[in-house]
């Protein structure tokens, strides 16, 4: 069993995490959202999942992240435990899912702040471009 913990600010301490809550939004501010994250300087980028039909990504933030999250066209679900557990190589947690960025490949969690600003860049960005067609 992973004896690793998502700390508050997304990096590994002790004991274990049993789950990590999930944020959900559209595939465009995603994958744009997962760039920024990329080229930053700060903190890397998590766990991302996406659905077989590829509408959504699924960041995996620390546990407690649902409670306060008030991100306009996302959502963030608590998974309570639900299959959600950050191993190496890990199948996806969802049936009809896959991993864009899987555990081993990541960091261990995204941290919300951090995922905030990316998904409001990503969101501006998004509006710059259709505003210019």
């Amino acid at each position: 069993m992973d004896t690793r913990r998502i700390s508050d600010t997304g990096r590994i301490g002790e004991p274990a995490c049993d789950a990590c809550d999930v944020v959900t939004v559209p595939t465009r501010q995603g994958l744009e959202a997962v760039d920024i994250l990329r080229r930053g300087t700060g903190d890397g980028v998590g766990p991302v999942i996406h659905d077989d039909g590829c509408d959504t990504l699924g960041f995996l933030v620390p546990s407690g992240t649902a409670a306060a999250w008030d991100v306009p066209g996302s959502t963030c679900t608590e998974t309570d435990g639900r299959g959600l557990r950050l191993a190496p190589d890990p199948e996806p947690p969802v049936e009809g899912s896959d991993w864009l960025l899987p555990p081993g490949e990541a960091d261990l969690a995204t941290d919300p702040a951090v995922l905030r600003a990316a998904l409001g860049e990503a969101a501006r960005l998004i509006e710059a471009a259709d505003s210019c067609r």
